[in-house]
């Protein structure tokens, strides 16, 4: 439908319409506020043609960290009418009002691609002595706060931490969460059809689970103990895990040194030796765990392939993963679904049951290409970008007829679209 120059243009105007003023919404109307992992990868496409904006992006996350390291997974820097919950639900009452959980941490790996990538040197300099402390105190809240123990895996509170709202690997242990008893209106169903958004029974414990952390004062110990919903997040894991990595790595570029550097390097090895407690020998696959129950989290969703990405995966793992990718990629018309097209849970058009995502599929195309599947790696681009030429960019895409679904003129596919699909030089607005 379009020129790659016209995918361009449109993608970094789709930026530009979105920025508030130093932060980028997801898109207006359905998400109206700035979002922990959609601003990372957003970060990334600013870096194509504006790179002050790009750290500005970052500077405007780090404003909402809490006072023990989280960053939140939303930031209500404003107020809008056209969300919901907002911030009187999640009751926070930090110096910028947040949610009280937080969502997959990529933004160490996204920092590391901008300090690698960007062309003025003074500026980057900058950011890194502005940043690293702040970065390094968001990762040791993960371990220290989701890992007490030190088991190697942390634990996620809420589905929505996933970023992967409603996965069917969520389902048993979502279905032990009390629902809400009182009434409340949803704003997503107004901005988009019915079908594709979680359903009121998963609402429902989406809200008691927040009124939980409120009403006991965000208390980390006692959430630990006694939160109804706990995860070991097979997505999350091994996000985490890359960007620990990353962020080592960008400790010793950046000549930063944080006196709890050692505690990051242990935790990469503790999740390393902790990993396969996921892999589940029947089915040849990784799952997430109910930390509740100890009973694996048994669907097939796209956040078992992201361990690839992670670097988590042996190569007898790796020569299973493989194949069973392919015929998963190949199980729809357009690669990859976001839950296996097999599977009696896959819905492709319902938000994380099964439309596909073009910045995960980044990451699991990147994990491919390190384990030398070049091909898989090749197929996912290719299917991304045959995908935005059709559609657009939507929030996520119809698995099987390519339709865009979701929020249109959506933020993280443009920038998704700018750094990965089209091999645009770095150019000025």
């Amino acid at each position: 439908m379009n020129n790659q120059t016209d995918l361009i243009e449109i993608a970094k105007q789709t930026l530009i319409k979105n920025d508030l003023g130093g932060y980028t919404v997801p898109t207006h109307g359905l998400y109206p506020f700035q979002w922990n992992w959609d601003s990372a990868i957003t970060a990334l496409g600013w870096m194509k043609f504006d790179e002050a904006r790009a750290w500005q992006e970052l500077e405007l996350l780090f404003s909402g960290q809490w006072d023990n390291g989280m960053i939140p997974h939303v930031l209500f820097h404003k107020e809008s009418d056209t969300y919901f919950p907002g911030p009187d639900v999640w009751g926070s009452d930090k110096k910028v009002k947040s949610t009280s959980i937080s969502q997959p941490p990529v933004l160490a790996s996204v920092m590391k691609i901008m300090f690698d990538s960007c062309q003025d040197r003074a500026l980057v300099d900058q950011k890194m002595a502005e940043f690293m402390p702040k970065l390094v105190e968001y990762h040791l809240w993960w371990y220290r706060e989701r890992d007490p123990e030190q088991t190697g895996l942390v634990v996620s509170y809420h589905p929505w931490e996933s970023g992967m709202d409603n996965s069917p690997a969520w389902d048993d242990a979502l279905a032990a969460v009390p629902p809400v008893t009182w009434q409340y209106t949803r704003c997503d169903t107004t901005h988009i059809n019915a079908s594709e958004r979680p359903h009121k029974e998963e609402y429902d414990r989406f809200l008691y689970l927040v009124e939980f952390f409120k009403n006991h004062n965000f208390d980390s110990n006692y959430i630990y103990q006694h939160c109804p919903y706990k995860v070991n997040d097979i997505g999350i894991i091994a996000i985490l895990h890359k960007a620990t990595k990353d962020l080592i790595e960008l400790c010793k570029l950046a000549n930063y040194a944080h006196p709890e550097l050692q505690t990051l390097v242990d935790n990469v090895k503790l999740t390393e030796s902790s990993i396969n407690t996921l892999w589940y020998a029947e089915e040849q696959y990784f799952y997430s765990r109910n930390a509740l129950t100890d009973t694996l989290c048994k669907v097939k969703t796209n956040a078992g392939l992201l361990t690839l990405y992670a670097g988590l995966v042996s190569p007898s793992q790796a020569a299973v993963l493989k194949p069973l990718a392919k015929s998963w990629a190949t199980a729809s018309t357009y690669s990859m679904a976001s839950t296996h097209p097999k599977s009696d849970k896959y819905e492709p058009q319902r938000y994380w049951r099964g439309p596909i995502w073009l910045h995960i599929n980044w990451m699991i195309a990147e994990g491919f290409a390190d384990y030398d599947d070049i091909e898989l790696a090749d197929m996912l681009k290719n299917d991304a970008k045959h995908l935005i030429e059709k559609t657009g960019y939507y929030e996520y895409f119809h698995a099987d007829s390519g339709a865009g679904c979701g929020g249109g003129a959506f933020s993280w596919t443009a920038a998704i679209a700018l750094y990965w699909l089209l091999d645009n030089p770095a150019v000025t607005k």
